[in-house]
């Protein structure tokens, strides 16, 4: 699930390894194409957040819902994937879109995904291969063999809101959290029932993945016993919910699942409780 710098930097010529440059920005969504046209890792391929990673937005399923899953592997397909292929997404920041993507593949039915571990800091950090060259592919075949029990649905997160039936945990940053901030979505607040679970606690400095060991006593802590498959995590928009999605299972935390109309969906609906504190 998390590849090194070292290890990828032996696979660059290696048809069956993909990669893929996630990189993007909340507040200028052409800004991860446009880095990426000035320069990636040699023989990446782009997947935008936007364009590759989210579906049809209707106004109350959230600002980055799910694609239908047949056009999404298309997308992959059509850079070479196949069933076979091994992928591996990077980003710039601390992995958020490179684990939406590993998420999506995982959740499709493609087992090979990893995260580049420290991204394309330390790829760049290294002095690693980078070139503006957009590389031409042979399209692939990759078949869907969808994952339904790996998410959880608007309806299902407002039972368990509810009834406290299980563990909701955000990702978000504190503040936003708390409601004492919110730069993104209309309403400030969490969901009655979640815990704040900020991402960023499973990485390190220098934007690498904690010891598994380490990951799997903070989630311990903050779980209380609950069993990994009674959590759901959610966030602003389902994606870096994925980073903590992929901490879990790192840490040997498997079966917990993602809400990810998140937060954005949660508040589209005015008639939903809000927590604040």
């Amino acid at each position: 699930m998390l590849v090194s710098t070292a290890e990828l930097a032996t696979h660059l010529d290696d048809p069956n390894w993909l990669i893929f440059d996630c990189r993007h920005d909340l507040g200028d969504p052409s800004k991860g194409a446009e880095a990426y046209g000035a320069g990636h890792i040699s023989g990446a391929y782009f997947a935008g957040v936007d364009r590759d990673l989210s579906g049809v937005k209707t106004g109350v399923n959230g600002r980055h819902p799910l694609p239908d899953p047949s056009t999404f592997a298309s997308s992959l397909a059509s850079c070479g994937v196949t069933s076979e292929s091994q992928i591996v997404a990077y980003d710039d920041v601390r992995g958020q879109y490179a684990a939406r993507l590993w998420w999506m593949t995982r959740w499709i039915g493609h087992p090979y995904a990893a995260v580049l571990d420290g991204g394309w800091a330390k790829w760049n950090h290294e002095a690693l291969p980078v070139s503006p060259e957009i590389p031409v592919a042979s399209r692939g075949e990759l078949s869907v063999e969808l994952h339904p029990e790996f998410l959880v649905t608007l309806a299902e997160v407002e039972q368990l809101a509810e009834s406290g039936e299980g563990q909701i945990l955000d990702a978000r940053a504190p503040e936003r959290y708390r409601g004492e901030v919110e730069p993104l979505d209309p309403v400030a607040g969490h969901i009655p029932g979640a815990l704040n679970q900020f991402f960023k606690r499973s990485l390190r400095d220098d934007l690498t993945f904690k010891p598994s060991a380490e990951i799997r006593r903070e989630f311990e802590s903050i779980l209380g016993g609950q069993s990994p498959e009674s959590v759901v995590h959610q966030c602003g928009s389902g994606v870096t919910a994925c980073v903590n999605l992929l901490a879990m299972e790192l840490a040997d935390l498997s079966g917990s699942k993602l809400y990810s109309g998140s937060w954005s969906e949660w508040v589209a609906d005015s008639n939903r409780p809000v927590a604040r504190g």
